[in-house]
């Protein structure tokens, strides 16, 4: 099977092997192709230019892995992605329930958190790497790490050699999971992009997705680090709402993050390449209260607390650190008692409860991206293998294609599904 021999390189020998199957990128996706093919009887090399493998997952929900999403219907999980329907095949093949088995049966019990996050009952990413590299050593995949692909050599709509700086490698069937832009600094400079570009796919236009929000006010300093749960956001441009949307919110020096301006990024990105005309958002800190209800509890509040300063009241109404930044903002005199607040000047406080703009100043680029939208076009991958449609023998998974989601466990598990069937498929097509 394997051989000492071939071509001469600088006076050296080129190690020549021959795999079944050679999966480049070990990443997630990289990672389950690898153990679902070896599963099915292949043999396998998994190849990545980095030292070690499997760095996002230990950065991903801040180093705690976000696993999966607890949602098992996947026809309303294809929803959540773009290019969802694309997806369909590989959330049948592993589910999101089949991920927590999976890390269940490798010794990492998993939990449901807030909502449908999935986690390991440890907060702990290295478990979740451990678990995968002692199942990769269990199914005696070989790996190559610190190995640079140099080139390809295709014969008759097939990848018949890979070569790297030091072996040759004559695959059967390859697996590209090289991932996409997001991170740089994990290795993932989009490599996989161009080698699929030169073998003859379209490359849909990649930009960051999942991305921290900044704007222009000069206030979100004084809130960095404070956290406001069930929040909603509105879009405007030229005047015109665009989309909302709700969720956790928190803020930083620069702007806006946690998963609502995540997830809220990618619609703010089109619409800033789309037009020049500026773009305003709106931050509703109750959007479950109408403006009347909201006004309701704060005179209530100050009735009850009428001998109070204005700076002691609605402390049952918000948290410490972001009441007293309100409070500050709504440039009203926090030394009146509230008994003296006038209606005007409640109504004041309210709506900027309900209504505070800011100004979009920008989104950060990959180096703070979650991850990457734009890819492999789906429409030159068969989604009922992750096989191209091009290159016979050659089959894609995970960021690298052009499909994406939400924060909150569904580009891991996106990552799963598509590598555990572009494994399973390159395994059977021996």
């Amino acid at each position: 099977m394997s051989a000492q021999g071939g071509s001469a390189l600088g006076g050296k020998k080129l190690i020549e092997e021959q795999f079944d199957v050679v999966v480049i990128g070990a990443g997630p996706a990289g990672m389950m192709a690898a153990v679902r093919a070896a599963q099915k009887g292949a043999r396998v090399a998994l190849v990545d230019k980095k030292e070690e493998p499997g760095k996002k997952l230990l950065m991903a929900g801040n180093g705690r892995c976000n696993i999966t999403q607890d949602e098992n219907n996947i026809v309303e999980l294809s929803k959540l992605y773009k290019n969802g329907r694309f997806l369909l095949s590989a959330f049948g093949a592993f589910r999101p329930g089949s991920a927590r088995e999976f890390f269940e049966n490798n010794g990492v019990p998993t939990k449901v958190e807030k909502n449908g996050r999935v986690f390991p009952v440890s907060d702990k990413g290295e478990d979740v790497l451990k678990a995968l590299m002692n199942v990769l050593k269990e199914n005696n995949i070989t790996f190559l790490y610190k190995s640079h692909v140099v080139d390809f050599v295709v014969e008759e709509s097939k990848i018949t050699k890979i070569k790297l700086k030091k072996r040759e490698l004559f695959p059967k069937n390859v697996i590209f999971t090289t991932g996409g832009k997001s991170y740089p600094a994990t290795g993932s400079m989009g490599d996989g992009y161009e080698w699929a570009k030169n073998l003859g796919h379209k490359i849909i236009e990649t930009v960051p997705a999942l991305v921290p929000i900044k704007i222009k006010e000069d206030w979100a300093g004084e809130l960095q680090g404070v956290s406001a749960g069930s929040v909603s956001i509105a879009v405007y441009q030229n005047g015109k709402k665009k989309f909302s949307d709700s969720g956790d919110l928190m803020f930083a020096h620069y702007g806006l993050s946690g998963p609502l301006a995540l997830n809220m990024s990618r619609g703010v990105g089109k619409l800033m390449s789309q037009s020049e005309n500026e773009i305003k958002l709106t931050l509703d800190l109750k959007p479950y209260l109408s403006l009347e209800q909201l006004d309701d509890i704060v005179r209530v509040d100050f009735e009850r607390n009428a001998d109070k300063k204005l700076a002691n009241c609605l402390t049952d109404v918000f948290s410490p650190k972001l009441l007293d930044f309100m409070l500050r903002y709504s440039g009203l005199d926090l030394e009146k008692h509230a008994a003296k607040i006038s209606r005007k000047e409640r109504f004041h406080l309210v709506n900027l409860f309900k209504h505070l703009e800011m100004s979009f100043d920008g989104l950060f680029g990959f180096e703070k991206a979650m991850v990457t939208s734009g890819g492999i076009s789906t429409k030159e991958i068969d989604s009922r293998t992750m096989r191209s449609k091009i290159v016979d023998n050659l089959y894609f998974a995970g960021e690298i294609i052009d499909v994406d989601g939400p924060t909150g466990g569904y580009n891991l598990q996106l990552c799963w599904s598509t590598g555990f069937l572009a494994g399973e498929s390159a395994a059977k097509n021996l």
